[in-house]
């Protein structure tokens, strides 16, 4: 898996490819999302648009992603979800937990100030 890095309208985005599996997968979402905490970026959207495989470890980390961002008043989303993806959050009922968006310009204005 590797992680892609930028930046719209002061959101960062992370343009994630490959599998987010347990492991080297979920620890690298875990480290980039705290690094970015870390630099005062609060606004993070992780597009999952080349995400070929989640396993549940990888759920798992995105959920505690999406909590460590919250608890820092700051806001994580959603772009791009795969079929199979957006059927797993249904499932496991965390589609209404994170906002999830078709279009990256609608994402981006969907970001408070």
């Amino acid at each position: 898996m590797t992680i892609d890095t930028r930046t719209a309208d002061g959101v960062t985005i992370l343009d994630i490819h490959g599998k987010i599996t347990i492991g080297e997968g979920s620890a690298e979402i875990r480290n980039t999302v705290r690094d970015l905490l870390q630099a005062g970026r609060k606004k993070i959207l992780l597009n999952m648009e080349d995400v070929s495989y989640v396993d549940s470890s990888g759920i798992g980390e995105m959920v505690s992603s999406f909590t460590t961002v919250t608890n820092q008043d700051g806001q994580l989303k959603l772009l791009h979800l795969t079929k199979k993806l957006r059927e797993l959050l249904a499932i496991t009922k965390l589609l209404t937990v994170f906002d999830s968006y078709t279009d990256e310009a609608e994402a981006l204005s969907s970001f408070s100030s």
